[in-house]
This record gives structure tokens, C-alpha cells and sequence, in this order.
């Protein structure tokens, strides 16, 4: 393997199948492979494995009417990679330039985790609900994230899940949509290192505690927030923020950058959304939504509402 994790000059094998997991259950049980890669993670579809001299391709056969994971939304959840269960946030993705996923593990425990790594421009991760305990190349020894906490997992850092409550949720928000998952064999974390300031891929990993940050103010009646420091970890890419609202028509600036995306996730409370165009929307606890450049942002919340926000680029 080359250092991205590659099997390098061995024989190209496809199948095709029509039950992906139990065709991996098979290769990588009886059979003696190993698995390499896995695409997408949040409904699986293609997976890359190595063994026996060959490198074997196996991609899912949709059957008609079966739904490849492209656009699913509302409640609807899907088994994705080491069990987790996936709620698409984002309908249509935004052709595919960025997915957001509300995730949960049901069972406590251990978590049938592997070192890994994922070939992304972005990748966040914000703990809803519940604690999980994670390790990160070059970051130290494994920590707990708990409610409130997020993290920046920079393009190709190893990492790891181990271990969970019961019913951990999270949001990772990831841009592009579909992208690639490597397992790494060789590396074992934690790395005897502990580099904070690496960058990977211009990026560099931030761990954002809840319990110690602080809440700003920004110029406008009833808002608070709380900044991750992800805008500067990114040099920009991103800025993902908890947003504190007590107040009535709070006017936020509009996305300026072209194919700018504004995605919201209400954390707690309620929030109305006026329109000029049409009805105002009501968003609830676990409602998402995403706005687009140039489109202007009002909120109502009559009551203490908090809303995690990433933006893309950072404004």
C-alpha cells in the first residue's frame, strides 16, 4: 500500500452484488480478505478490499425501486459503517457538493470501529446527545466528547471510535456528500506524538469544549453565539458557530460568496422563519434546514432557542 492506503500493482477484480454487507461478511470472514475502503458511509455502496494477490472492487446492485442513499430525509434512517444509524439532513444535497447527517449509535458500549481516515475537503463533528470517546492521530491519548462539544476532523487524519453511551447522536456536517473512507492497517493510535499544530491537507484538527467556552455577543438584539475556532483551523473553508437567539426578528447577513451554504440544526427550543415569498417556517428540535447565497436570514424565537450553524466558506 502506498501512504493514502492503495493497494499498488495488484490485479483489478469487480463483482457485483446485491447485499453488500453480507458480501463483506463473507470476503472478509471465510473468504480472508481485508477491507481497504468503503463508499458512501452513511448507506454503503461500493467497498474496496485486498487479499490473495488481487484487489477486489465489490459494488451493491440496486434492485428496482431501491433507494441508493442519494436523498433520503424526514426520519428516515439507514445502517451505515460500524452500525451507525443515518438521518439525512440535507434533501438533494446540494448536488452533491455537502452532507449533513444526524447520527446514532442506540447500543452503549464499544463501537466496531477500525483506524481510518476519509478523503474530504470538510468534515465536522457536533455530540447531540450522550458521551463518545474517540482518538485522533497526533492529538494525545483518547478523549470523551460529551453534549455540546465539536470536533474538526481534518482531510485524511486517523481516527478512531471506541466507545459510546447509549444512544449517542451526533451531526457531521462533510463536504463533498459521497467520499471515500480508508482503513489503515498499520497505523496504531494513540500515535506516541502529540502534535496539535499539524497541519493535514492545510487543515488542522480542533477540539471544541462546550464546558469551556465562552458565549459572544454580536451586533443584533437577542444573539449569542459560541465560535468552534473551525473558520480559522480551515483558513476559511468553513465556520461552524452555536447560535444562543432570544428575540424577535433577528436579521442575520446574507451568504456573499457564490455557491455559499448556510446550514442550520435546531438544538433546543423553537424558531420561525419569515418569509416574503411565501409562509413563514416553523423549525422544531432535530429540524434542519439549508439556505443558499444571497438569500437573507430571519428568525423568531420567543423563547430561548439555540441552532448550530455551519457556514461554507466561512462569511
Amino acid at each position: 500500500m502506498n501512504e493514502r492506503g492503495h493497494p499498488q500493482d495488484l490485479p483489478q477484480v469487480r463483482l457485483a452484488c446485491t447485499d453488500l454487507d453480507a458480501a463483506l461478511e463473507f470476503y472478509t470472514g471465510e473468504a480472508g480478505f481485508r477491507l481497504d475502503m468503503i463508499l458512501p458511509a452513511d448507506a454503503p455502496r461500493t467497498a474496496q478490499l485486498s487479499g490473495h494477490g488481487i484487489t477486489l472492487h465489490l459494488r451493491r446492485r440496486d434492485l428496482p425501486g431501491s433507494q441508493d442513499g442519494s436523498a433520503r430525509a424526514g426520519h428516515d434512517r439507514a445502517v451505515g459503517r460500524a452500525g451507525m444509524l443515518y438521518r439525512d439532513l440535507v434533501p438533494g444535497r446540494e448536488g452533491g457538493r455537502f452532507i449533513a447527517s444526524h447520527i446514532r449509535i442506540p447500543e452503549g458500549g464499544p463501537v466496531p470501529d477500525y483506524v481510518h481516515f476519509h478523503r474530504v475537503d470538510l468534515q465536522m463533528i457536533y455530540c447531540r446527545r450522550g458521551w463518545v470517546r474517540v482518538v485522533y492521530e497526533d492529538q494525545g491519548p483518547p478523549f470523551v466528547m460529551q453534549a455540546g462539544d465539536c470536533v474538526l476532523q481534518p482531510p485524511t487524519i486517523r481516527h478512531r471510535v471506541l466507545e459510546a453511551s447509549p444512544g449517542l447522536e451526533v451531526i457531521e456536517v462533510s463536504a463533498p456528500a459521497e467520499h471515500e473512507t480508508w482503513r489503515d492497517h498499520d497505523l496504531v493510535l494513540p500515535t506516541a506524538g502529540v502534535h496539535p499544530e499539524r497541519l493535514f491537507d492545510g487543515q488542522r484538527f480542533v477540539r471544541h469544549v462546550a464546558a469551556e467556552a465562552t458565549w459572544e455577543s454580536v451586533d443584533m438584539s437577542g444573539v449569542l453565539f459560541r465560535d468552534t475556532g473551525i473558520a480559522r483551523a480551515t483558513d476559511g473553508v468553513a465556520s461552524v458557530r452555536v447560535l444562543h437567539i432570544d428575540g424577535a426578528g433577528v436579521r442575520f447577513e446574507p451568504m456573499a460568496a457564490e455557491g455559499g451554504i448556510r446550514f442550520l440544526f435546531v438544538l433546543d427550543g423553537h424558531a420561525r422563519m419569515p418569509s416574503a415569498s411565501g409562509p413563514a417556517r416553523d423549525l422544531a428540535a432535530d429540524d434542519a434546514c439549508t439556505l443558499s447565497a444571497g438569500g437573507e436570514l430571519w428568525l423568531d424565537a420567543g423563547a430561548p432557542c439555540e441552532i448550530l450553524e455551519v457556514c461554507m466558506p466561512a462569511p
